[in-house]
């Protein structure tokens, strides 16, 4: 090697975007729509994204330092079975899987409208 030789180790370079599974721009503004709601009805106070190769999670808090009370996720890889969105409740339980995002939602619109009616 000389002095102006590069070399490139694997895992050195910043994976791409393809790589990586996220909701996009439709999806996060759905969420974060819901979130919204909820946060002003009370009932939400925190969230965090998290992305990888195989999922995207979106998490929502009650308190920040709480364990996750619902947990929204993406699996692209589940598209074909039992729909790429899945909703966590805090146990981990699933609530409610869906090939639509809006369809998978409505288990937590739902809880909105009893907190605003309670």
């Amino acid at each position: 090697m000389t002095d102006s030789t590069v070399a490139i180790f694997p895992g050195s370079l910043p994976s791409h975007k393809q790589d990586t599974v996220y909701f996009d721009r439709e999806e996060l503004s759905r969420i974060l729509g819901l979130y919204g709601r909820m946060v002003a009805a009370g009932e939400w106070r925190d969230y965090a994204i998290d992305m990888n190769r195989e999922i995207a999670v979106f998490s929502i808090f009650r308190r920040t330092s709480e364990v996750p009370l619902y947990r929204i996720v993406k699996s692209p890889k589940l598209a074909q079975k039992q729909g790429a969105y899945t909703i966590y409740g805090l146990g981990g339980q699933i609530l409610k899987r869906g090939h639509e995002l809006e369809a998978a939602l409505r288990i937590l619109e739902r809880k909105l409208i009893k907190a605003i009616e309670g």
